[in-house]
């Protein structure tokens, strides 16, 4: 079974962009929390996840969520590896999302904004170097 659920903030605003078949997919960075402080420091020690969100879910989460908002993340891990533009093989463990839960209240969020209003202020670039394009028969749902 492989199966991941995470209860974080956003570092950043999400990531759009789409495949050059035109499906959506959104990148989200998430923090969380451990459930234990730093003995020396006494600061809160998280750990950070890059998740991966397809199609209608992508499109969701790239239009209304922003850096700072809590999210529950469903999914599941999954290892790639691509060629780096200097030519050595890289590997990255990413989770990918089956759901996406706002848990930001809709009248604040974490910097005291009001509420969902849609974020169309950035179009969705296209596959940016080093991204892996994926064909769609290749995604496991």
């Amino acid at each position: 079974m492989n199966k991941v659920i995470l209860i974080g903030n956003l570092t950043k605003d999400p990531e759009m962009r789409q495949t050059t078949n035109g499906t959506n997919v959104c990148t989200l960075s998430l923090a969380v929390n451990r459930r234990f402080k730093d003995k020396t420091t006494g600061e809160t020690v998280a750990d950070f996840f890059n998740v991966i969100v397809w199609r209608q879910l992508a499109e969701i989460c790239g239009r209304y969520l922003a850096k700072g908002r809590k999210v529950c993340v469903v999914g599941e891990l999954q290892n790639r590896s691509y060629d780096a533009k200097d030519g050595t093989k890289r590997y990255v463990t990413e989770i990918v999302a089956e759901d996406v839960e706002f848990l930001t209240p809709r009248d604040r969020d974490a910097s005291g904004a009001g509420d969902y209003a849609p974020r169309n202020d950035r179009p969705a670039p296209q596959a940016p170097d080093g991204f892996v394009d994926i064909d769609d028969d290749a995604l496991p749902f």
